[in-house]
């Protein structure tokens, strides 16, 4: 079909309008609205296209009925969102597309190559939404293994880095505070559990300290008056039996209580101000110097070859199941509360699940991390509120092989856009607790827009 396309009474018309609702839509219509309006538009850009490339006496060689295929989902979107909107874009749509809607119904031929071999008619064509779903689980494949995954010999060449300075910081804390009671040192971390992404570039060095049971007890946050379930605090007590003096970590009281944000200070001088840096710097072979000015205790690790490597030190206490952190840039403005890490339990129930099943859980969520960190517009989702996500979605009746691995993936897309939309992500473990506190409503727009788009397009999250 030969169709031209003039300036004056189609682009600009279209143009105008589409500008119009561009530059306003965000402030009217909120997330949904913009996320349909941008669907849209993608549809009507690329009409105008396709039909700025047509050449007198030239062929369309695209199906124009992709693009009605992606209007649809206009029409599957909620009401209350294109409520006012839909009637507005589908009329300039219909009217830009009014010269060749007749053509659209029948299908075009393309031109084939001379090396292209015949199609045989007889055979059997697979189903267009069985090609899509082929085409994105390879797609996903293949960005797991090159965007995602981590090569082991880099995983291992950054695991050795911080063993070395894990024992470089336990043997000169044990000569200079002899009379310290700590337990043996190691390393955490999505590095050490095989979920780290994109770069091996950050690790924790777990610091525990042995408290005696008799001396001191750990409150849960529901039990004390900050009633946050993931601020808890460390009670001094039998004080009439056992006065003050009687632990070592009684030089920490605030109040009754092991006061975070002291022993912090006080590791902060007995490691980060004190060691020598460029003496341990030699011996590695490699820059490793503190990061200052925050409440985190930091190392900056610079090798020869490879990434930088960060690792925070982090002072745990430990209790059954129950992991405190002393991390005071999660529990500020509260000196004495310690914080409850769900890491663990997320990790381990990740793990117990994709064991069972032999499910692609934790591929998932590698995937979807690497997703976020490549994409502006998602790094505020951190690693925790994707694993809850993947958890929730776990509870469902759901295939999780290997082969359903996309079919999963849109699913998170999905359920991501839901919560979103609500503005909570409920803790799997701790349910009062929302995973998407912290996050803006700019960046919930932004995110809820590229999502929406990413539903007709997988692909525009796997750049």
């Amino acid at each position: 079909m030969d169709f031209r396309w003039g300036r004056s009474r189609g682009e600009e018309g279209i143009a105008v309008v589409i500008n119009f609702l561009l530059a306003n839509a965000r402030l009217v219509l909120g997330v949904g609205g913009a996320a349909v309006l941008g669907i849209a538009t993608l549809a009507v850009k690329r009409l105008i296209e396709r039909a700025g490339r047509a050449a007198e006496d030239e062929k369309v060689e695209q199906k124009m009925s992709e693009s009605w295929e992606e209007l649809g989902l206009v029409s599957a979107s909620p009401k209350s969102i294109r409520k006012g909107l839909e009637s507005v874009v589908m009329k300039h749509v219909a009217k830009a597309t009014k010269p060749q809607k007749a053509d659209l119904c029948q299908p075009q031929q393309q031109k084939s190559s001379l090396n292209e071999k015949p199609v045989n008619a007889a055979e059997p064509q697979r189903p267009k939404s069985l090609q899509l779903s082929l085409t994105l689980q390879d797609r996903l494949q293949q960005y797991y293994s090159t965007r995602a995954a981590l090569a082991p010999e880099v995983v291992h060449r950054a695991e050795s880095l911080a063993l070395d300075i894990c024992i470089e910081v336990q043997g000169f804390l044990h000569s200079t505070n002899p009379d310290m009671p700590l337990g043996e040192m190691s390393l955490g971390g999505s590095l050490l559990d095989d979920l780290q992404v994109v770069r091996a570039d950050h690790a924790c060095l777990l610091v525990p300290l042995q408290l005696e049971p008799s001396l001191w007890r750990l409150i849960p946050g529901e039990e004390t008056l900050l009633t946050h379930p993931l601020h808890w605090m460390v009670r001094r007590v039998n004080l009439e039996y056992f006065p003050r003096g009687r632990s070592y970590w009684d030089r920490f009281l605030v109040g009754g209580y092991l006061s975070c944000r002291a022993l912090v200070s006080m590791l902060s001088k007995a490691v980060m101000e004190t060691m020598n840096w460029p003496s341990l710097s030699s011996t590695l072979d490699c820059l490793v110097r503190p990061v200052l000015g925050g409440d985190e205790l930091k190392l900056e690790i610079r090798p020869e070859r490879g990434d930088t490597l960060f690792i925070s030190i982090v002072p745990v206490l430990r209790e059954a199941d129950v992991v405190l952190t002393a991390q005071v840039e999660l529990t500020q403005p509260w000196d004495s509360a310690w914080h409850l890490s769900l890491y663990p339990w997320e990790t381990q129930r990740l793990t117990q699940l994709d064991s069972a099943d032999q499910g692609v859980r934790r591929s998932l969520l590698k995937t979807l991390k690497a997703v976020c960190r490549h994409c502006p517009a998602l790094r505020p989702l951190t690693a925790a509120p994707l694993a809850n996500l993947i958890l929730h979605l776990s509870d469902k009746d759901v295939d999780w092989s290997e082969g359903c691995l996309s079919g999963r993936f849109q699913q998170c897309v999905w359920e991501l856009i839901g919560y979103l939309e609500q503005g909570v992500l409920p803790s799997y473990f701790k349910p009062s607790v929302n995973m998407l506190n912290g996050v803006t409503e700019e960046e919930v727009d932004e995110m809820g827009f590229l999502l929406y788009c990413a539903v007709s397009e997988p692909d525009i999250l796997l750049i």
